[in-house]
């Protein structure tokens, strides 16, 4: 598994019954990790505000949002611009043995009531959430705001590769 750019390990045991509100804010060194992993220019900014709840017998349902601002560059101008992110966190988590009894129980309907994600020693990294809402909130196709794309004009009316490779047959090749 892939060290999160961000990171903040909350144990379980710390969330308690009233549940656990984590504020997080990237430093520069995590912003930076962050634009390389998400292939940004940079990340301005990163802030986000995390609750942790209990669910069910043992698990910690996540919830909250992430606000980011990232400098991208525009697809069709090439141009750098910057894109705000404000991506709303839901996630439950329990414990990797529930979660793979659930799974070894057969067949499993994805929906509202997905199974949660399992944690492994009784921690939960809120940070990596965090990064992978993020993530999750980037637009996978980067576009300045007002840029268009225009096809270039055809000069003969006729824009295929083909046409072009007529254009280099010669006379003697017999066809």
């Amino acid at each position: 598994m892939t060290a999160s750019p961000l990171s903040r390990p909350i144990a379980v045991a710390d969330v308690g019954p009233n549940g656990l509100t984590v504020d997080i804010v990237a430093d520069a060194a995590e912003r930076a990790a962050l634009a390389k992993a998400n292939e940004a220019i940079a990340v301005e900014d990163l802030r986000a505000e995390v609750t942790m709840r209990p669910f069910g017998k043992d698990g910690v349902a996540v919830s909250g949002r992430v606000d980011a601002k990232v400098q991208r560059m525009c697809g069709v101008t090439l141009e750098p611009f910057v894109e705000t992110v404000s991506e709303p966190i839901d996630v439950r988590f329990a414990p990797a043995s529930e979660v793979l009894a659930v799974e070894e129980g057969g067949e499993i309907e994805l929906g509202p009531d997905d199974p949660p994600d399992p944690f492994v020693g009784g921690v939960i990294d809120v940070g990596a959430v965090v990064s992978e809402f993020l993530t999750l909130g980037l637009d996978p196709y980067p576009r300045k705001p007002g840029a268009t794309f225009e096809q270039p004009e055809d000069p003969d009316g006729d824009g295929s590769p083909f046409a072009e490779l007529r254009k280099l047959k010669r006379p003697d090749d017999g066809g």
